[in-house]
């Protein structure tokens, strides 16, 4: 029974006893601290200035530097500004209105794409209402361009001419080339030669011109009573180089390149307006 009891009292009332807290220990900590000002107590953080970052990333600009198109091709270097135009009270110069010029800058096939270009009027041009004199200056940009390609296609340089300058202010204005140095130009496409068929006579010239190499050969063999009996080799063998020149000059041709563009400054150029360009008077 007193075994029972004592079980009983290890078990229950013991533990109890020891979870028993101690409200003392509260009033202790009230009394020394305040938990709401806790925050107040705390060191304050060091200062920064405004201009100063709490992470040391430092973000890409937006707008990257461009490269100067003038130092590369002669193009323009500041880009126009153009003017806006109320069509009710403008001078219109028709669509299909023609202008002599020459260039200011160099162009070629390797000038780049987007390169800014430039041209002055050598003759005036003639509208109702309206005179543009010589000495005018067009605006142009390089809107396609690459080096002579295999197959024989020549170098290209195609220009868009997208500003005329009359009495201090700039016009959008859209224009082609119709001339360049004189010759004409279609599709605004200023190309160089295409050299296909000329790769393909080259072809067959060098197998003729071999050929007529061992035929003299073979006739200075038969000359001589020991090699006439040869002679005939040479002739033969040149033959098969022809024939094999002259029917594989269609392919071997493919790996022909074109014909280069130099165009210098100073170059005589026609342009011609695809649309009507709207001049404030």
């Amino acid at each position: 029974m007193y075994k029972f009891l004592l079980i009983f009292l290890i078990l229950f009332v013991l533990p109890a006893q020891a979870f028993e807290l101690d409200p003392s220990v509260d009033e202790e900590i009230r009394k020394n601290y305040n938990p709401s000002a806790i925050e107040d107590k705390l060191p304050a953080l060091p200062k920064t200035s405004p201009n100063q970052s709490s992470s040391s990333y430092t973000p890409p600009p937006k707008n990257l530097p461009s490269t100067d198109s003038s130092k590369i091709t002669g193009g323009v270097k500041n880009l126009p500004s153009y003017s806006n135009v109320d069509k009710s009270t403008a001078i219109r110069l028709k669509r299909g209105t023609k202008f002599r010029v020459k260039s200011n800058s160099y162009l070629a096939d390797t000038t780049q794409v987007g390169t800014r270009v430039s041209f002055v009027t050598i003759a005036p041009v003639y509208q109702k209402f309206v005179t543009v004199p010589a000495g005018t200056t067009l605006y142009g940009t390089v809107i396609d361009s690459h080096l002579p390609q295999i197959a024989g296609n020549g170098g290209l340089i195609e220009v868009l001419v997208d500003g005329v300058a009359y009495k201090g202010q700039n016009y959008l204005s859209n224009g082609k080339v119709t001339k360049a140095n004189h010759k004409k130009i279609f599709f605004n496409n200023i190309k160089g030669k295409h050299q296909y068929w000329k790769g393909v006579s080259n072809q067959v010239g060098k197998g003729q011109n071999f050929y007529q190499k061992t035929r003299r050969a073979s006739s200075k063999l038969s000359n001589n009573p020991i090699t006439n009996i040869i002679s005939p080799i040479p002739t033969i063998f040149g033959a098969g180089v022809y024939f094999v020149n002259l029917v594989g000059s269609p392919i071997i041709a493919v790996g022909t390149k074109g014909g280069r563009i130099s165009i210098p400054a100073g170059s005589e150029f026609e342009f011609k307006l695809r649309d009507d360009v709207y001049l404030q008077y």
